[in-house]
């Protein structure tokens, strides 16, 4: 009997290994032409994706070639999707994962056999229709027309502005010229503004003022260089202006016998400027090596008559590299009354008409905010107003998205706008698209956007540069370039965070729209769409339900105007390509619910849950957290969560992880045991069967977190870990910070260090914090004014210094002589125990902003130069 058994077993055992080899070389033969079918989609991948750059610079695309990018885009989202899910499943797992998950191998090597077929009749499609018959020449001609186009078309109409607000502008750009110093080498002044911003009529104002300039050079010229533009007709305008129309003729019968060269005009263009005060106007420069020939070509290099040009260009960055930072004038947008004045008169009516009718305030009010102060908006819309009775001008505000895209009158606005789009490289035309996720007004951080950008694939990898790096130049880029607005600034003068023009984001949700890229949902309606989004932003009071193709959706992010309750379902099962799940902006309670299935979504790179307003009820974050290989970004700040599953240290791939909190308990007071324990007994009373479960979400969170209170060998690993962190550019710590001063080796490239709690006294490291920018403390009881002084007052690069309630309980506080050379703002809140505030002669030379809050208590500011900075008192 035994002897069977074994027998029996032995017979299953084979069996189960022969299955298994036989399964095994199943997988291998499977995965080999996987393999090899992944190669001919990369490569099919990367030409699809050469010849959609190809297909953008083609300016008027023909219907059928408008068609067929579509498809080609489309498939290309596909194929990116099938590499994707290759990696996930198949390329970062074990063998032994591979083995269990043949089911994805089978559906991945069947979507690899659809996307083959589909690029062969795609192929074929544009074979059928001839399709690609692109001639570079007349590419280049189709630009210089539609150039000069919107150029005649918004310049004429600008000029219809005259000189609202526009007189303090042009004095301005006058006094820059400085028309009286009549030696000197040649200066460049760059004018700088967004497109339609009036550029053009400003400089056409000063060139056009005889008395102030023209009268005072011995030639002059207007040059439209726009963005393609023929050299040598360029060369020959410029002589005809400058020399006279004999001297043109001259150089070419001089040159008569040969073809016409551009070094031979350019030759003659220089020698003949040599001992001439010339006075030129570069209209509507785009790049940097357009400004740099003309200026090797065209000017001489040594001429010290007093000459000046002057360049209009949309690109700050341009004029950055053309001229000196004294020789920019930044073009800035119309006052709201100057645009009000503006609209009025171009629809025909008076301040009169306004005060007499309050909806006509209301809706004028709305247009002028609509168009931001950009003039050439102003006007047209003004255009359309004119024709139109007061009654319907709100149905006209509500309507202008849409009849931007179909009413003639509006054309050479959209054109603008288009054309500075067109002019973007092309990985620049998607990280600008991606900014219509965000709701009008909005004001967007720099960090957000670029981390975004980044998972999103649109950031390219440079050897040897970081690839945030990389993502800050392409912000830097939209800027100068005029797509994209700054809103803050932080103290080194870095653009922190910025906004879209309402026209501009008008424009590029219609874009984004039209490429099936972006999905605005935006009331609480069911919506239907059969085109395939990629990307679906919820924008409004409530999130409507969406019906539509979900695989292939990357991102999801939500936007609320006021509380919603409890969570809607955003985060469907069938989302299998998300990448970015962002509920930042979200007024909904986010619970533990919501984010119990996030393991699912193994494509997800940035995951989003920071709430500020305290709608985030997560207190701890799922064991399957650890499935999400390619997490980058976790920001779970605001939350309830006071520490991490182990399954973080799988995330291999995450490089920002965000967890502080800015709220206090509201339901413990942790500095009472007896009371956080009595406070605890209540409200377990509360969770009854009766007791509806969203009611206590909140309360269940902040007990989870208070029962996890900070102990000795927590701060202890905190210690260590901090130490280890070499590259930690930001630390804030709250509580208890006696541990503090066990630190020996800080972080040497700290930029900002935020300590709330008690301390003491500073640690002596902080004075060796070389890099250290912003400091703010916070009931730290330090009690020696000498020791602040010695630690802080060398730091080298501090510039923001806030020390807040109970921060330093001394009575007097002297800022040394030599101390905080670079301080620029300095912030004093709450120091009950102050009575004098001294600041010696030669201390802080460069504070330009000084605020504190003396309460009840007397404080005496001596200082000398307190006309040098702003002082504020609360």
């Amino acid at each position: 009997m035994a002897g069977t058994v074994v027998s029996m077993a032995r017979s299953m055992l084979g069996g189960a290994i022969s299955m298994a080899a036989s399964a095994a070389a199943t997988e291998m033969s499977l995965l080999m032409g996987v393999r090899k079918d992944i190669w001919f989609i990369k490569d099919e991948l990367k030409t699809m994706q050469a010849f959609l750059v190809a297909a953008e610079k083609t300016k008027n695309k023909d219907l059928l070639l408008k068609v067929w990018a579509e498809q080609v885009r489309d498939l290309a989202y596909g194929i990116e999707d099938c590499l994707d899910e290759f990696m996930v499943h198949v390329g970062s797992q074990s063998r032994s994962r591979r083995l269990l998950k043949l089911k994805d191998r089978h559906r991945i090597a069947s979507q690899i056999r659809d996307l083959k077929a589909r690029v062969e009749e795609v192929s074929n499609r544009n074979t059928r229709y001839n399709l690609i018959t692109v001639d570079a020449s007349s590419s280049i001609d189709e630009v210089n027309s539609y150039t000069e186009d919107i150029r005649n078309h918004s310049a004429s109409n600008i000029d219809e502005a005259e000189l609202v607000g526009f007189a303090k502008s042009k004095q301005e750009l006058i006094e820059m010229v400085d028309v009286n110093s009549r030696d000197g080498l040649c200066k460049m002044i760059c004018l700088v503004g967004m497109g339609g911003l009036g550029k053009t009529t400003l400089a056409r104002k000063a060139y056009e003022s005889k008395q102030d300039i023209v009268n005072k050079f011995s030639c002059c010229a207007w040059v439209t260089v726009s963005q393609s533009f023929s050299k040598i007709e360029m060369l020959k305008d410029m002589l005809r202006q400058l020399l006279g129309t004999n001297s043109l003729r001259k150089c070419l019968k001089d040159l008569e016998g040969k073809s016409v060269q551009v070094d031979d005009l350019g030759m003659y263009l220089r020698k003949e400027l040599e001992q001439k005060r010339y006075f030129v106007v570069l209209d509507d420069l785009w790049t940097i090596d357009s400004c740099q020939w003309i200026k090797d070509i065209a000017f001489p290099s040594r001429n010290n008559e007093g000459s000046r040009i002057i360049v209009t260009t949309r690109d700050a960055g341009l004029a950055e590299q053309c001229t000196s930072e004294s020789l920019i004038y930044h073009l800035k947008h119309l006052q709201a009354e100057d645009a009000t004045d503006l609209l009025l008169r171009k629809s025909r009516k008076t301040k009169e008409d306004m005060k007499n009718d309050k909806e006509m305030t209301t809706v004028v009010n709305k247009i002028v905010k609509k168009c931001g102060g950009l003039p050439l908006a102003v006007l047209t819309i003004g255009g359309m107003l004119s024709t139109k009775k007061v009654t319907e001008w709100e149905s006209i505000y509500n309507q202008i998205p849409s009849e931007l895209e179909i009413n003639p009158s509006l054309e050479a606005m959209r054109r603008i706008v288009i054309l500075s789009y067109n002019h973007l490289p092309s990985h620049l035309k998607s990280c600008f698209l991606y900014l219509s996720i965000f709701p009008e007004d909005f004001e967007i951080k720099r960090r957000r956007l670029i981390e975004r950008w980044i998972v999103e694939g649109f950031v390219r990898a440079t050897a040897g540069v970081r690839i945030e790096d990389v993502g800050k130049g392409y912000f830097d880029e939209l800027v100068n370039r005029s797509m994209i607005q700054p809103s803050r600034r932080n103290i080194e003068g870095i653009v922190k965070s910025c906004h879209v023009h309402d026209i501009m984001r008008d424009v590029m949700v219609s874009i984004s729209q039209h490429e099936s890229l972006v999905y605005l949902a935006q009331d609480n309606v069911t919506s239907v769409t059969e085109e395939t989004f990629r990307h679906v932003a919820y924008h409004g009071g409530m999130c409507p339900k969406i019906v539509m193709d979900w695989s292939h959706v990357r991102s999801v992010t939500v936007f609320g105007e006021r509380s919603l309750g409890p969570s809607p379902s955003v985060c469907s099962p069938d989302m299998r390509m998300l990448r970015a799940l962002d509920l930042e902006n979200a007024q909904f309670q986010v619970t533990q619910k919501d984010i119990s299935n996030i393991g699912l979504f193994r494509h997800l790179k940035y995951l989003n849950f920071s709430q500020p307003r305290g709608f985030s009820h997560i207190y701890k974050l799922p064991r399957s957290i650890g499935r999400l290989q390619g997490l980058r970004t976790l920001n779970i700040r605001d939350s309830y969560i006071t520490k991490l599953p182990i399954e973080i240290c799988k995330l291999k791939s995450l490089q920002s992880l965000r967890c502080t909190r800015n709220y206090s308990y509201l339901y413990f007071d942790m500095y009472s045991p007896k009371e956080c324990l009595v406070q605890t007994l209540c409200l377990s009373m509360l969770f009854t069967p009766l007791t509806d479960p969203s009611d206590c979400t909140e309360k269940v969170a902040e007990l989870h977190m208070a029962t996890e209170g900070a102990t000795k060998q927590k701060c202890r690993v905190l210690c260590d870990a901090i130490q280890k962190l070499t590259c930690l550019r930001s630390l804030s710590v709250d509580g208890s910070l006696e541990w503090l001063h066990v630190v020996s080796s800080p972080p040497p490239l700290l930029r900002s260090l935020k300590l709330d709690g008690s301390l003491g006294e500073l640690p002596g490291w902080v004075g060796n914090l070389m890099h250290l920018v912003k400091l703010y403390i916070m009931g730290c009881k330090i009690k020696e004014e000498g020791k602040i002084m010695e630690i802080l007052g060398p730091l080298p690069n501090l510039m923001h210094l806030r020390l807040g309630s109970d921060s330093y309980i001394g009575e007097k506080l002297a800022f040394k002589r030599g101390a905080f050379p670079n301080l620029k703002k300095l912030g004093i809140y709450d120091l009950s125990g102050l009575r004098e505030l001294k600041f010696e002669d030669g201390t802080t030379q460069r504070i330009y902003n000084l605020y504190f809050s003396a309460w009840n208590n007397v404080i005496h500011l001596l200082t000398k130069n307190t006309d040098a900075c702003s002082v504020n008192a609360f």
